[in-house]
């Protein structure tokens, strides 16, 4: 398979998505059942993890209007992907394009496009 595509439940913000426990940092509840969630669904893909560098693009549809910044759903959806098996490592998305567009459903989702990273001579 040279690319995904596949739509997945609205991620914790990274202000959710740890928590501090004395002086260790550990991922929250919400933030392991976001994982566990994410692996459900690739593993019942029978999904490979994609090798070498990777483009991908995320549509984000969040659950209501309120005011949300990007990068904060990044990091859990990044490290739910990586730990479901969709890649080895996030550090192979070489090339990343996110949009947040209007809420479609009370729960929200993102949409993920992943896939081998083109060569591009500019």
């Amino acid at each position: 398979m040279d690319r995904l595509l596949i739509e997945l439940p609205w991620p914790p913000s990274v202000n959710h998505y740890y928590r501090r426990v004395g002086h260790r940092t550990l991922i929250s509840r919400e933030g392991r059942k976001y994982r566990t969630e994410i692996c459900a669904i690739l593993r019942d893909l029978h999904f490979r993890p994609f090798d070498g560098e990777l483009s991908m693009t995320v549509d984000a549809y969040p659950p209501d209007k309120r005011r949300r910044d990007l990068d904060n759903i990044l990091k859990s959806l990044f490290d739910a992907m990586q730990h479901g098996g969709a890649y080895r490592d996030d550090s192979q998305i070489k090339k990343l394009n996110i949009e947040i567009l209007e809420p479609c459903r009370p729960d929200g989702k993102v949409v993920v496009r992943l896939g081998r990273r083109k060569n591009e001579n500019v």
